[in-house]
């Protein structure tokens, strides 16, 4: 059975300002092969450079909203891809008024992309569509932040059916496409074979919620509920909860309070405040209230394995 892959790479996990060994916000999601980026705050392609990925691996881009911290190293990513030669289109995710940014630096620049650049404008509106393929269908959140803001959940798309090892020989190899895709089989004796008898059930779908800035939002419950991995911004500890909500941030609390209410399998916290030096306080604080907490770190990797299929 081939592996399919659902890796998520942190390559910037810092508020606001840069701290040694945190830089601005930037994650590398690959599913099944395909490369997406979320967020691409300043210096983002020197982390890119370290994870070793090839910049014209990633198609798509998705930008949160629009402080600096989260898309200041968008433009030097585009025009990096046009210095290297990109021929495939690039698809640009984010808030309308981007498009205009990226229009005016490359005017200025009097740069004429080698590729196209495709871009697509999302409203702040949790269960909307931004995207869907082969590989994924990736969906809006609304969060809650000072300017429009949006969280994004990836859902992997759900494998075929396994055919049963015992079962292979009586399937005539042009029909096991319809059967792995759930269809009975015909006999030539005019009898029919259940689906049921022949295969068994794909993994369950993988998904992956990214909540980037925000204040506590319960009104994501709905959208985030039961993901397998939930990045949530944990900019302060709860001795600056006052901070937190003058500026619409999250403390490391309220990030696993809302994983616990979420029923979410794992929560990774990140954007954190560069006041504090180490992330042992606010990771102490989220794991007393939810324990499947971590604290992500720059340039690991996070993976989401696949659910073993037992054939009975």
């Amino acid at each position: 059975m081939a592996h399919r892959q659902f890796d998520l790479v942190t390559l910037g996990t810092g508020a606001a300002l840069p701290a040694r060994g945190r830089h601005p916000s930037a994650q590398l999601l690959i599913i099944h092969g395909e490369h997406y980026l979320i967020d691409c705050g300043e210096g983002t392609q020197e982390r890119l450079r370290e994870a070793g990925v090839g910049f014209n691996r990633i198609k798509h881009v998705f930008i949160s909203h629009l402080h600096g911290d989260h898309y200041l190293g968008l433009m030097g990513l585009i025009s990096s891809m046009h210095l290297m030669g990109r021929a495939q289109p690039l698809h640009v995710h984010g808030p309308a008024e981007l498009k205009p940014i990226i229009d005016l630096q490359l005017r200025a620049s009097q740069t004429y992309l080698r590729y196209h650049l495709q871009f697509h404008a999302l409203l702040p509106e949790s269960g909307t569509v931004a995207w869907s393929d082969s590989r994924a269908r990736i969906t809006v959140l609304a969060l809650r932040h000072r300017i429009p803001c949006t969280g994004f959940v990836f859902e992997e798309t759900e494998a075929p059916r396994h055919l049963r090892k015992e079962k292979v020989h009586v399937i005539p190899e042009h029909a096991r496409a319809a059967v792995k895709s759930g269809a009975d089989l015909p006999m030539p004796d005019g009898s029919i074979v259940p689906n049921s008898e022949l295969t068994v059930a794909p993994a369950p779908v993988r998904r992956y919620a990214y909540c980037s800035d925000t204040a506590y939002a319960p009104e994501l419950l709905p959208h985030i509920r039961g993901v397998d991995l939930l990045y949530h911004e944990a900019t302060f500890t709860e001795q600056l909860a006052k901070r937190a909500k003058e500026t619409m941030h999250s403390t490391a609390q309220e990030a696993a309070l809302l994983a616990r209410e979420a029923g979410v399998r794992r929560l990774l916290l990140g954007h954190f405040s560069s006041r504090y030096k180490s992330s042992d306080l606010l990771l102490a604080e989220a794991q007393a209230v939810f324990p499947h907490t971590e604290a992500s770190e720059d340039g690991r990797t996070y993976s989401i394995p696949e659910l073993t299929i037992v054939q009975n």
